[in-house]
C-alpha cells in the first residue's frame, strides 16, 4: 500500500512538472538563487529490494519559491481524545519525513536553511525540467478548524500574501474544506492586479494517516503555484485546478469533494504576461451580509427578521432558475421594503447547476421587488462579493445604478435601430424589458422607427408605433420616418404612417412642387403615387411653376389620364 501511494505521488509530480500547452513557465519571475552545483543521485530498485546509487549526475537548477500559508484544516489534524484538532508546529515536523515532499539531501548540500534563514523551508525533489521547488511554511497561532473562520481571518490571509507577494513565485493556501470555497471566492475579489497564482487545498483526511488525500493535494499545489504563472486564486482538489469563485463543496465523505458546476475545472490557463500594476489587498469586508434560503412557507416575519437592521446586503437561495412564490404579496413586499430601503439582494439558485432567469413570473416578480439577478455564481462566490463591494465606501450603490443606467441608454439607440434593421421584435422586447426608451436616436438621429421605415419591416413599424414611437422623431439631417418611407416606396408602411399622423411639414411641401415635377418628367407613376399617398399635393408648382400634372400632360396625353384616376 505505500509503495503505490509512492508511485502514484511520483507520477502525479512527473506530471505536473511537464510544460503544460498555453502554461508560462515562471523561470524569468525571479533571478534563482545561485546555488553550486549539486549532487543529484538516481536511485534504483535492485533485485533485493534495497536501494542503490548510480553514479551522480552533476547539473545546476532552478529554483521557485512558493509561500505556504498553514490556516489548519483537516489536512494538519491529529487525533485528541478521539477527535480531530489541529496541533501547534507538528506540520513541518511530518512533512521533513516524507521524501516527495521535503529533498533533505540537496537541502544540505546547498546549505538551504542557512540562505533562508528559517527552519520552516522545505525543498521538493527536482522535476524533470530541471526546477526545484523551495517552499516556507506560515503557520497561523492558533490553527483554525475553517468552521471557525470570519471574514476577518479572510483579511489577515490577504495582507500576509500581499506583504510577501513580492519575494515569492507563487502562494498556496492549507484551509479547512467545510468554509474553503468562501474563503476562496472573497480572496478572488480582495486580491486585485493579481500576477501570481494563489491555490488553496487542504484533505479530508490527515496527512499523517497511511491512506490520505493530503499528499497528493499538497504535492499538486506546490508544483502548479511553482511552476506556471496562472493570475488569479484557485482551488486544488483531486488532481482538479479550479477557478477560486466558481467552486463549492458537494461532498463530505469523498476525496472527491468539490465541484465547478456551471464551469469546467481549469485545465489551461491563458496567461497575460505583460507588466501590470502591484497587487494589492483591500481592507477589512463587511461582515453585515447574509444567506436567506427560501422553503415552502417561510413566513413574512422570517424574512423581515431577516432584513433588519444593521443587513446590508443578502444572498437569497431560491427555487430552480430563481423563482420564488409570485402568490405571496406579504412575502414580496418584505423584499421591496428591504431593497427600497438600500439593501443589496443577490437571487441565487439553490440548484448546482443552471442560472437565474426571468423567464418565468415567479422570476420576474423578484426583479421588480429590486433584487439583483446573481447569473450562475455560487452562493458562496455571491456572498463573498458582497461582503466585499460593501466594504468598498467609494462604492455608492445609487450613483452606479445611475452610471449603468447612463451606460444603458448610451448603447440601446445603436442595438436598437441594429435590431430594427433587421426586423427583430424580440431583440427590441428585450432592450424595452430592460428599460430602454425605444424613441431614442443614434449618434446621428435615427430612430428605430426611421430605420424600420427605411427597410419596410412592416411588422416593426407596427411593435414600434405600438410602444409609443413618436412619427415627428427628426435625424440630423431633417428626415423623419415618412420621408424615409418615402424615399424607399415602401406604400404599405408610408399608409401606416399616415394613419398614426404622419405628415409633411409645410417647408417640405413648398419644396415638394419641384421633386413632383421631376419624377412626372421621367415617367415615374409609383413616386408620384408614393408621395401623393404622403399627403403631397401635385397640383403644387416645381421652380419653373408647372406642376407635376402638367409636366405629365406636356408628356403623354394617356399618362395624364391614368394619373389621374388613381390620384383621385
Amino acid at each position: 500500500m505505500a509503495d503505490s501511494s509512492f508511485d502514484n505521488m511520483t507520477s502525479l509530480a512527473r506530471a505536473l512538472s511537464q510544460p503544460k500547452l498555453d502554461l508560462i513557465e515562471t523561470n524569468d519571475i525571479h533571478p534563482p538563487r545561485n546555488v553550486q552545483l549539486h549532487q543529484c543521485r538516481r536511485r534504483k530498485l535492485s533485485s533485493c529490494n534495497s536501494l542503490e546509487c548510480v553514479e551522480p549526475v552533476t547539473s545546476p537548477c532552478a529554483e521557485a519559491r512558493v509561500l505556504v500559508i498553514n490556516t489548519g484544516g483537516t489536512i494538519g489534524m491529529t487525533l485528541h481524545d478521539n477527535v480531530l484538532a489541529p496541533k501547534a508546529n507538528a506540520f513541518v515536523k511530518s512533512l521533513r519525513k516524507l521524501p516527495i515532499l521535503h529533498d533533505e539531501m540537496y537541502a544540505q548540500q546547498t546549505s538551504l536553511y542557512e540562505y533562508y534563514g528559517s527552519d520552516n523551508t522545505l525543498v521538493l525533489p527536482l522535476s524533470e525540467n530541471n526546477k526545484r521547488i523551495v517552499y516556507n511554511v506560515l503557520e497561523y497561532n492558533p490553527l483554525l478548524d475553517s468552521s471557525n473562520m470570519t471574514t476577518d481571518d479572510w483579511g489577515r490571509i490577504g495582507k500576509d500574501i500581499e506583504r510577501n507577494y513580492e519575494s515569492y513565485d507563487g502562494f498556496v493556501i492549507l484551509h479547512g474544506t467545510d468554509t474553503m470555497a468562501y474563503t476562496a471566492s472573497a480572496l478572488s475579489f480582495m486580491c486585485e492586479h493579481l500576477g501570481k497564482p494563489i491555490i488553496l487545498t487542504g484533505s479530508q483526511v490527515p496527512i499523517y494517516e497511511m491512506r490520505n488525500d493530503g499528499r497528493d493535494n499538497l504535492l499538486g499545489a506546490l508544483l502548479i503555484a511553482g511552476q506556471f504563472v496562472i493570475p488569479e486564486v484557485c482551488l486544488y482538489f483531486y488532481n482538479k485546478l479550479y477557478r477560486g469563485n466558481r467552486v463549492t463543496k458537494v461532498d463530505a465523505g469523498s476525496f472527491n469533494a468539490f465541484s465547478s458546476p456551471n464551469l469546467p475545472p481549469l485545465a489551461t490557463a491563458e496567461v497575460d504576461i505583460r507588466s501590470k500594476p502591484v497587487m494589492y489587498s483591500n481592507g477589512p469586508l463587511n461582515r453585515n451580509v447574509g444567506l436567506l434560503r427560501l422553503f415552502p412557507g417561510i413566513t413574512a416575519a422570517t424574512v423581515r427578521a431577516f432584513l433588519q437592521p444593521p443587513m446590508e446586503g443578502v444572498v437569497l437561495e431560491t427555487y430552480g432558475s430563481g423563482n420564488a412564490p409570485d402568490n405571496r404579496p406579504d412575502l414580496l413586499k418584505e423584499l421591496k421594503k428591504a431593497t427600497d430601503s438600500g439593501v443589496i439582494i443577490m437571487n441565487c439558485t439553490q440548484c448546482l447547476r443552471g442560472t437565474v432567469s426571468t423567464s418565468y413570473a415567479t422570476g420576474k416578480v423578484l426583479m421588480d421587488a429590486g433584487l439583483i439577478a446573481g447569473g450562475d455564481m455560487t452562493p458562496e462566490a455571491a456572498l463573498s462579493k458582497l461582503s466585499y463591494v460593501l466594504a468598498k465606501k467609494d462604492l455608492v450603490f445609487n450613483a452606479k445604478k445611475k452610471e449603468l443606467e447612463a451606460i444603458r441608454d448610451a448603447l440601446s439607440p445603436p442595438l436598437a435601430c441594429a435590431a430594427a434593421k433587421i426586423g427583430d421584435i424580440e431583440a427590441l422586447e428585450a432592450l424595452k424589458e430592460m428599460g430602454s426608451n425605444l424613441s431614442l436616436g443614434d449618434y446621428d438621429g435615427r430612430t428605430p422607427l426611421h430605420i424600420a421605415a427605411s427597410e419596410g419591416h412592416l411588422k416593426m413599424v407596427q411593435y414600434l408605433l405600438r410602444h409609443g414611437a413618436t412619427v415627428y422623431a427628426k435625424d440630423r439631417y431633417g428626415d423623419t420616418p415618412l420621408c424615409n418611407a418615402v424615399r424607399f416606396r415602401h406604400k404599405e408602411v408610408v399608409k401606416l404612417l399616415r394613419k398614426t399622423g404622419a405628415h409633411f411639414s409645410r417647408d417640405e411641401l413648398e419644396e415638394a412642387g419641384t421633386e413632383l415635377c421631376s419624377l412626372a418628367a421621367s415617367g415615374d407613376m409609383e413616386g408620384l403615387e408614393i408621395w401623393s399617398l404622403a399627403g403631397a399635393d401635385l397640383n403644387k408648382p416645381g421652380y419653373d411653376g408647372q406642376t407635376a400634372i402638367q409636366v405629365v400632360g406636356f408628356r403623354d396625353t394617356f399618362c395624364t389620364v391614368i394619373t389621374l384616376t388613381f390620384l383621385k
